[in-house]
Order: C-alpha cells, then structure tokens, then sequence
C-alpha cells in the first residue's frame, strides 16, 4: 500500500510563496511520473504540474511562470515551489503517480493552501 504524505501548505497573501513536499512510501519512486493536483471547493480536482522520469516538466497554463515542480529520487519526495499566489490557487493539493490522463495510487489526505488577504 503506498502512502502519499503532502505538506508545507498554509495560509498566504496575495503574492507570497509556499514551498509543498509530498514523501512516497514505495520502493522504486523513480520508475513513476509524478504529478500536483489541487481542488478547490466545489470544483473537479485538476492537474497542477507534472514531472517525468527524466525530469522534464509540464504546467496548467493558470500557474506556468508561478510554479515549479521537481523531484528528489533518493528521497523519494516531489515538490512543488509556489511563488506570485494569487486567490484562486487556493484548494487542497495532492500529488500522485500520473498515469496519462488517470493517477495510480489512492490519494493521501492532501495539504490545504489558502490565499488571502
């Protein structure tokens, strides 16, 4: 069973940064693409970023230029640096195996990042 733990969300202004990790509990991390996924309320979770096996990366185009996404294989953990936030970004995020359009893993408990003034 592999475990998913996401962190370092928080409350932000407008314009701050926030730095999100997420450990994977499983043997060999480095086999799998990884993807950021947020939902807000009342909306359908969606695809953030997204990095490959061999580290190259996608983005939404709502946080291209914002957000970074990379990988630590020995640690077996994904990150996520989120600068310039705005309102809108605020959901819970969660990170996940990306499989083509679906994920691979159960989802963990996600890591709540909210904008406001």
């Amino acid at each position: 069973q592999v475990q998913l733990m996401e962190s370092g969300g928080g409350l932000v202004q407008p314009g701050g940064s926030l730095r999100l990790s997420c450990v994977v509990s499983i043997k060999i991390f480095s086999f799998y693409e990884l993807g950021w996924y947020r939902q807000a309320p009342g909306k359908q979770r969606e695809l953030v970023a997204a990095v490959t096996t061999s580290d190259s990366t996608n983005y939404a185009d709502s946080v291209k230029g914002r957000f970074t996404i990379s990988r630590d294989n020995a640690k077996k953990t994904v990150y996520l640096q989120m600068n310039s936030l705005k309102p809108e970004d605020t959901a819970v995020y969660y990170c996940n195996a990306k499989i083509g359009a679906t994920t691979r893993w159960d989802w963990g408990q996600g890591t709540q990042v909210t904008v406001s003034s």
